[in-house]
């Protein structure tokens, strides 16, 4: 007769492991584990929150997280390098004409010497003939400066001023230092008139504008007219011209060949200490032979002549550079190839030109 096997309380047969609490017999299963402390089986490694995710048991530590990945330290900027420095006279890049000095070399030679030529014959053929080219010289300049002026909406009055040149030149021409000081305070005081119609506002920029070109332009031109007047007025603006032309070829061939230290970077790059010292010297020389020979004055007479000169030009055009580059702009105007605006020829000039006249008036008369 065959034995029995024992039922556990839901009608199957038991086995050995549900008597005694062993291991289950599916082998898939694992055996649990049982916690020493009170015989119950502990819990299973992981248990599951109510999202899914893993929870360790309260009385165990929480499993060591691995570390937050941290985002790479900064790294230093690379270092950059340095911007080039403004162009001297040493690298300034060519231009198309083949220039080191930024500019159509050869186009500007040709149109100053051509200036130079026209002011000489009417020097040599009727003194007066000078007039001819000076007045519409400044004419000129007035107009490109005032038109520079409107880039920065200033509105100088350009009638009164125009009017006005003509005036100073006929006047200084006719009557002297008196002719001028008068024509000088009728100009202003016709341009500070003249800009009342357009009302109040920018008046006071409008009109201190019409000061400051009447006092730039026409006045300094005038003391070349003074020059002009006496007999040897002639020999004089020979002598005022040719110091400036070199102290603009003395400083041009100067800087190109030792130019390395700039003279004012923020203002006129281009310009260098050593461009400075050609300009003084080339003055120097002209003015001996010019003061020292061709006037009758003395040797040292001509160095003061020239040094003057030089650093009046130098400043001449400095000034004029630094309203240039306040405006924004290049060039006053285009009207000569190669050197830009007539008004660009003329800034190393005006000033110039009240300076020589003071010096020749002291060294060798009025004539």
């Amino acid at each position: 007769m065959l034995e029995e096997k024992p039922k556990n309380r839901l009608g199957t047969p038991r086995t050995p492991s549900d008597s005694t609490g062993g291991a289950p017999s599916d082998p898939a299963r694992p055996a649990p584990v049982l916690d020493p402390a009170n015989g119950r089986p502990a819990h299973p490694p992981s248990i599951h929150n109510r999202r899914g995710s893993a929870q360790p048991p309260a009385d165990q530590p929480p499993a060591e997280q691995p570390p937050a990945e941290q985002p790479p330290a900064e790294q230093p900027p690379a270092e950059q390098p340095p911007p080039p420095a403004e162009a001297s006279h040493l690298d300034t890049q060519l231009a198309p004409g083949g220039s080191r000095a930024g500019r159509n070399l050869p186009i500007a030679i040709a149109v100053g010497v051509g200036l130079a030529a026209a002011v000489i014959a009417s020097l040599v053929v009727y003194r007066p003939a000078f007039l001819a080219i000076l007045l519409p010289a400044v004419l000129i300049s007035v107009w490109e400066f005032a038109r520079a002026l409107r880039s920065a909406r200033v509105r100088p009055p350009l009638v009164p001023l125009l009017l006005g040149s003509v005036a100073m030149v006929s006047l200084t021409w006719l009557s002297g230092p008196g002719g001028l000081a008068v024509s000088t305070m009728l100009t202003v005081l016709a341009g500070l008139v003249w800009r009342l119609s357009d009302g109040p506002v920018g008046y006071f920029r409008d009109a201190s504008t019409a000061v400051l070109i009447t006092v730039y332009v026409p006045l300094l031109a005038c003391f070349a007219v003074l020059m002009l007047r006496p007999d040897d007025g002639a020999t004089r603006i020979v002598a005022f011209i040719l110091t400036v032309v070199c102290s603009d070829v003395g400083g041009y061939v100067a800087g190109v060949l030792f130019g390395k230290h700039p003279l004012s970077p923020t203002v006129s790059p281009k310009k260098s200490w050593e461009g400075l010292a050609g300009s003084v010297l080339a003055c120097m020389i002209a003015g001996i032979l010019m003061v020292g020979m061709a006037l009758g004055g003395t040797w040292w007479q001509g160095i003061v002549f020239g040094a003057a000169i030089a650093a009046t030009a130098t400043l001449g055009d400095l000034g004029e550079s630094i309203v240039k580059r306040d405006l924004g702009i290049k060039d006053m105007g285009t009207l000569l190839p190669g050197h830009g605006g007539l008004m660009d020829r003329m800034d190393s000039l005006l000033p110039s030109a009240a300076v020589a006249y003071l010096l020749l008036t002291a060294f060798v008369g009025a004539g």
